[in-house]
């Protein structure tokens, strides 16, 4: 009886962190650049006089899913897909330097190139600054040029763009970070796609159809835990007549 409890309540609690992260993949099905969350649990026994037969399913986030998403061409100026495994510099709400997949790309009021969620981009040698009234392109090596009325494009900046050689780590801000914090060195040879996005490779059916799965399960094993309380009762009930 003791062992059906624990092995109910640590399966039902692991289903519910399961549905967590299905949740948060199904909400960022749209964000350009997204990567899914992948989950895992390990078994951990529990320490303790007597409960040498007893373990928990604890979880385990091994990473992400790498797989690239969809490119979509927008036309759209300040809109970049990076390609291959690259991924772009941008400067964290902690002042730390992160990375990310999302290329939709905008210039602040002070002339300053940012992410749409308003993080600041960084080029090869911090920060990029855009001159007022003008017009920005963005060419497949990362430079940043910008044209001000009839005058030739200027480069002002280049992208950092990084390469990972190991996974990267992320962060509960939503960022990507070295796996020893440390911040990675700029590849020459990445490369990005002007007038285009690449969204998230979320499966909205696939997360679903996990979402269902895991509901029916977490259901069993609610009903195993009232199992176990009926037949603690009639157990006890069995007792009090002897």
């Amino acid at each position: 009886m003791d062992r059906m409890i624990y092995l109910s309540m640590s399966g039902a609690k692991a289903t519910l962190q399961r549905q967590d992260t299905l949740a948060h993949n199904l909400a960022n099905v749209s964000t350009a650049g997204f990567r899914a969350e992948l989950q895992a649990f390990r078994a951990v026994p529990v320490q303790g006089s007597g409960a040498s037969t007893r373990v928990y399913a604890l979880e385990s986030t091994p990473g992400y899913d790498a797989t690239p998403g969809p490119v979509a061409a927008t036309g759209r100026n300040l809109d970049v897909a990076v390609q291959g495994n690259a991924w772009l510099a941008v400067q964290g709400l902690d002042g730390t330097e992160a990375y990310t997949r999302g290329g939709s790309l905008d210039v602040s009021a002070d002339g300053t190139l940012t992410t749409r969620s308003g993080l600041t981009l960084l080029g090869d040698g911090g920060p990029i600054q855009v001159p007022p009234d003008s017009e920005v392109s963005i060419a497949g090596d990362g430079t940043v040029s910008a044209r001000t009325g009839n005058e030739a494009p200027q480069p002002v900046g280049r992208l950092k763009l990084v390469t990972p050689e190991v996974p990267l780590i992320r962060g509960e801000d939503g960022l990507f970070r070295g796996a020893d914090g440390s911040d990675l060195t700029a590849d020459a040879t990445a490369r990005v796609q002007d007038g285009a996005l690449e969204g998230s490779n979320v499966s909205p059916i696939e997360t679903m159809v996990a979402m269902i799965s895991a509901a029916r399960q977490f259901e069993a094993q609610m009903k195993l835990m009232q199992t176990a309380k009926e037949d603690e009762t009639a157990a006890a009930q069995l007792l009090s007549l002897r």
